[in-house]
């Protein structure tokens, strides 16, 4: 059995006709992807601590949201973040002027301390000083934990 195929469907024989116009040079930096970075697991794992970042600003608990509203804005002279990335961890706040690091511990804290300690250590060698605030105190008496951390911010 053959396969006959139809005329119209063969390739055409090349033609004599006048070639195609070369692509136009292209000019200086027209065109040209920027050279990416490449991807390295550091890079990587800091993407994703940048995608929890986000996560935990979208989804709040109740007490750092209600502290949030205190303190956003410059509302007290100083510029505050929350749940900043920095190298391999995520900060409840952070005052970049102050290099402070604010965290809010909860009960989970209590079986991590060992955890806590090494965190805090990692964060005073890049330069960064670490206020915890147990969830009791600022749940118990917002104002007082609003001005502990104005103050903290404030210090030299």
């Amino acid at each position: 059995m053959t396969l006959e195929t139809p005329a119209n469907l063969t390739s055409p024989e090349p033609s004599s006709e006048t070639p195609s116009p070369k692509p136009q040079a292209r000019e200086r930096g027209q065109g040209v992807r920027p050279l990416q970075p490449p991807r390295t697991v550091k890079r990587v794992a800091f993407h994703d601590k940048i995608a929890f970042a986000r996560e935990q600003r979208r989804e709040p608990t109740q007490l750092e949201d209600r502290l949030w509203e205190h303190l956003r804005g410059r509302r007290h002279g100083v510029k505050l973040r929350r749940q900043h990335p920095v190298d391999d961890f995520v900060l409840d706040f952070y005052c970049p002027a102050a290099k402070l690091a604010i965290e809010i511990d909860g009960p989970h804290h209590e079986r991590q301390a060992q955890y806590d300690q090494w965190r805090t250590e990692q964060l005073q060698r890049r330069g960064i000083r670490m206020l915890r605030l147990r969830e009791q105190e600022v749940s118990g008496d917002l104002a007082r934990a609003v001005e502990r951390i104005v103050a903290a911010c404030q210090e030299p």
